[in-house]
């Protein structure tokens, strides 16, 4: 349970460096840029652990790799939403 949360910590933190990393205007402000990193992070985590084997039960993903989950979920999130009117 603590990995989850730690997880999500790092993720919170991992959306605003995503942000800062890939400006310009995103579809759903700094919310949905958050749940990205959020997001991200748990992409790393999963994809870490479950391909790579880098991450072990209880321990949270790396800042790297969350920073690059985060920002391809970005990405593909404004590739979505590219066409979108608000």
């Amino acid at each position: 349970m603590l990995s989850l949360i730690g997880t999500a910590i790092v993720g919170i933190i991992v959306g605003a460096i995503a942000k800062l990393l890939m400006p310009g205007k995103d579809p759903g402000g700094i919310l949905v840029t958050m749940l990205i990193g959020i997001a991200g992070a748990f992409l790393a985590r999963f994809v870490g652990s479950g391909v790579f084997g880098w991450y072990r039960d209880g321990t949270a993903p790396g800042w790297i790799a969350s920073i690059l989950g985060a920002i391809l979920l970005l990405w593909i999130w404004r590739l979505i939403n590219r066409n979108r009117t608000v």
